[in-house]
């Protein structure tokens, strides 16, 4: 029984992977994937069964259920009450794309807007003369490497995650299980987990006019945010760790009945 990843968006990764995923699969019992176009993909393969779980499993509990001081920890990190907080979470790489939502904030001309990025990374110096270059370095929070997410996640107003390839992304799970509302690149696992205009928008990875548009509609909306968040909310208990575990649970069952 293997767990796999299949598709990507970048050819060199799918050259390298692909044909021996599908080599692989030949020999397994099952092979199980976290997302619905690996599912689909996972079908072209040679493997006993497929199946579909929910990701790996989140601790819903302790993102949906952090009781946190939202104005002490804000002021923590240089963020007032009146500010509109955006966060994103993840390493500072190309990947991960957060120069699309530096500059779709700086198309806004809002000083009200804070970006707070927890992470490390490759692209931080080059992330941080952007944002100089732009004129908004004052508005750009680098936190660096962070062990309190869940109390950050709970202090902010929106989600950004503007990643070119994911395959079921954690953070956005933890996002969607603090009740947040996201605006997120419009990519495999990220279409699993968000459904646009229900729980935030799906936008295309180097949209800026595109992120800058909902960016600056979910800062009018409260009760629109306060919406999406609801709906993230409830969706993500699909995902939790004991919702994947009953579902895993039901797999090795399946297979030593011999079915």
């Amino acid at each position: 029984m293997v767990s796999i990843s299949l598709k990507g968006h970048h050819l060199v990764n799918w050259l390298a992977y692909y044909p021996a995923e599908s080599l692989l699969a030949r020999y397994t019992d099952v092979l199980i994937t976290i997302n619905k176009e690996d599912y689909e993909s996972a079908k072209k393969f040679k493997a006993d069964r497929i199946e579909y779980v929910p990701g790996v499993g989140i601790d819903t509990d302790k993102f949906k259920n952090n009781e946190v001081n939202r104005i002490e920890k804000r002021k923590s990190i240089g963020v007032s009450e009146d500010d509109f907080m955006i966060i994103s979470v993840g390493e500072l790489n190309k990947n991960k794309n957060h120069q699309v939502i530096i500059r779709a904030i700086a198309k806004l001309k809002n000083k009200r807007i804070k970006y707070v990025l927890c992470g490390e990374g490759p692209l931080e110096s080059e992330l941080k003369e952007l944002a100089i270059e732009l004129d908004i370095e004052n508005q750009v929070k680098f936190l660096g490497f962070r062990k309190d997410i869940s109390e950050l996640m709970n202090s902010a107003d929106l989600y950004s995650f503007p990643s070119y390839r994911e395959g079921l992304s954690l953070s956005l799970m933890e996002a969607m299980s603090s009740g947040l509302p996201v605006v997120c690149s419009n990519i495999r696992g990220n279409s699993d987990l968000m459904e646009d205009g229900k729980g935030g928008y799906l936008v295309e990875p180097g949209d800026v006019e595109g992120f800058s548009k909902y960016i600056k509609e979910l800062i009018a909306g409260s009760r629109l945010r306060s919406e999406f968040g609801g709906f993230n909310h409830k969706k993500i208990e699909n995902y939790s760790i004991e919702n994947v575990l009953c579902e895993m649970g039901k797999i090795y069952k399946l297979k030593n009945e011999g079915v």
